[in-house]
């Protein structure tokens, strides 16, 4: 198992070119199906096997997001190991998917997502350099990742755009508000250390992923925002608020980077959601 699992990961990081994100998922769920599979080699994995699997997984209590992941992945190393001749017979072909969950995305309301901004209010370098964040955060609605991503090169202060290396190294164009482009400038301004990335930590080093998260969620909590709201609501909100504002959905899925229209049309049920509140309260007969 360990032989192909290699052969599986070259694949995907030289053939695919995948992420260092992306590829190490695939090795965790790898590595879990090969703790499962114990002494069972994989020519003798079957229907059977992969069943129970799937037992295993639920009597784990896993949500169906992880398993529905975890059962992508073992069809994109099944599918690999039978085109590449290692298997004669794809044992997964059989196996369905139980049905993702649909959970509406949160997001803050317009008047929430100023408060968050105005909640960042220090002058010195860290409180500009959070302010900036967050305003690059609700202008863009890029991933934390492109964020921590960010180098000073990838930002037209001028023509007021960014290129952003997405899911997949795949490059995209977004559009930057003014409010964002100033933050950025005051904070870059007023920093000490030079570095091509955009955002550093206290060490003068890039930001991690953790260090963003940290940020905003120290200023969720100062601008007393409801529970149950994380760093990625505020990519939810801008998209939300495109849409209510008059966005179409093909362009909010080109400034997300959605590879499909699918993935951005869960928020055409928040829109929905929000009609249907305006209705109830303004109609009559509601």
């Amino acid at each position: 198992m360990e032989r192909y699992t290699e052969k599986f990961i070259r694949y995907l990081e030289i053939e695919k070119n995948y992420s260092r994100h992306t590829v190490l998922n695939y090795k965790l769920d790898l590595e879990s199906f090969t703790e499962f599979l114990g002494s069972t080699a994989i020519e003798n994995v079957d229907y059977l096997i992969l069943r129970k699997y799937l037992a295993v997984m639920k009597e784990k209590r896993l949500g169906t997001a992880s398993i529905l992941r975890k059962l992508s992945t073992l069809r994109s190393f099944f599918k690999f190991l039978t085109r590449e001749g290692y298997l004669k017979n794809n044992p997964i072909v059989s196996i369905s998917s139980p049905k993702k969950e649909k959970h509406l995305p949160s997001f803050l309301t317009e008047e929430e997502a100023s408060r968050l901004m105005d909640s960042a209010l220090s002058k010195d370098e860290r409180g500009l350099r959070d302010r900036a964040i967050l305003e690059l955060f609700y202008s863009t609605g890029i991933r934390i990742s492109e964020l921590v991503g960010l180098d000073q090169d990838d930002l037209d202060f001028i023509g007021g755009i960014a290129k952003v290396k997405g899911k997949g190294k795949k490059e995209r164009i977004v559009p930057v508000g003014d409010t964002a482009i100033a933050a950025i400038r005051g904070y870059l301004d007023k920093r000490k250390k030079r570095s091509e990335a955009i955002f550093l930590n206290k060490n003068g080093r890039r930001i991690t992923d953790r260090g963003v998260r940290d940020i905003v969620e120290k200023y969720l909590g100062l601008a007393s925002i409801r529970q149950g709201v994380s760093p990625h609501t505020l990519r939810h909100s801008f998209a939300t608020h495109l849409l209510n504002r008059g966005a179409d959905l093909r362009s909010v899925q080109e400034l997300l980077g959605h590879a499909n229209l699918s993935t951005t049309q869960i928020y055409t049920h928040l829109t929905t959601e929000r009609l249907k509140t305006v209705y109830d309260k303004a109609h009559p007969r509601a």
